[in-house]
């Protein structure tokens, strides 16, 4: 979790400076495609063609298609959210897992969690501050990527023990290569510089091995256990957006943040009491 947690802010660097010459569409197809070649390059060998065969094929495609319509919102969002903020608003997704595992996965919830889950959204609220002016009405894609990840982490859960992380991984990155695939011919971009193509195939590499890294750690230690090191994602985004854009989150940003941290570690903590 913590190589996760180093990798993903340095790949939503990468995205935020590509959103100045690509549309979101051609930086999301380079991302699955170099993902996928590389998780070949990685399992192939040793897996075979059985690095395919998963033994509920229709849940890993929808589980990647979630991650895939978090990843076109996300991306959109930070050609105008700073990384630090979209950074926070994203997990915001602990409080949709918690909502959404009890139809679901059939978990029950109580009323503390239910209190922290309400509370979370009011930290949410305080950093986007809508009709503020403050952040960019675009922080609000972050809110769906949020769902979409909440949904896509239970049903990740859910296939946890059928299928291994290598073939879940691949399935991951082979939908959204071959979805990504049919639209980006539509919103096609030759990189000009060797920079460009650097930088559009290292995000999809680093994105990848970063969202294996976090399947490998699921399957080792709990949830509320790894919590707590995934909020460093905050920390990573924050340096690297002051470094590399000159942003800096303000007073009710560092407010909201710690609200929704709190609630996300309080949830974590519940959900270990009551296991």
């Amino acid at each position: 979790m913590m190589l996760a947690v180093m990798l993903f802010p340095f790949m939503n660097t990468m995205v935020k400076i590509l959103r100045e010459d690509f549309d979101p569409a051609m930086i999301i197809w380079a991302r699955y495609v170099s993902h996928f070649l590389l998780m070949v390059l990685l399992f192939m060998p040793k897996h075979g063609w059985s690095l395919f065969r998963s033994a509920h094929p229709r849940i890993q495609t929808g589980r990647s298609l979630l991650l895939l319509g978090a990843t076109v919102c996300y991306f959109t969002a930070l050609g105008h959210v700073p990384l630090a903020t979209a950074a926070v608003i994203g997990f915001t997704s602990p409080f949709i897992v918690t909502a959404l595992s009890i139809p679901i996965l059939g978990e029950q919830v109580g009323w503390r969690r239910w209190a922290a889950v309400f509370v979370g959204f009011i930290g949410a609220v305080i950093v986007i501050r809508p009709g503020s002016g403050a952040i960019h009405p675009m922080a609000m894609l972050v809110l769906v990527t949020a769902i979409c990840y909440g949904l896509y982490q239970i049903y990740t859960r859910k296939i946890s023990a059928s299928d291994k992380a290598a073939t879940t991984i691949t399935w991951t990155a082979l939908i959204g290569a071959i979805t990504s695939s049919v639209a980006v011919p539509f919103f096609w971009q030759t990189p000009q510089t060797l920079q460009q193509i650097l930088l559009l195939s290292a995000a999809g590499m680093v994105g990848g091995l970063g969202h294996y890294f976090v399947v490998k750690a699921f399957q080792y230690a709990q949830a509320s256990l790894l919590a707590p090191v995934a909020y460093g994602q905050i920390v990573g985004a924050t340096l690297l957006g002051f470094i590399v854009f000159g942003d800096f989150p303000d007073a009710w940003t560092w407010l909201g943040t710690s609200i929704i941290v709190g609630c996300g570690l309080y949830i974590g903590y519940r959900e270990r009491r009551t296991a």
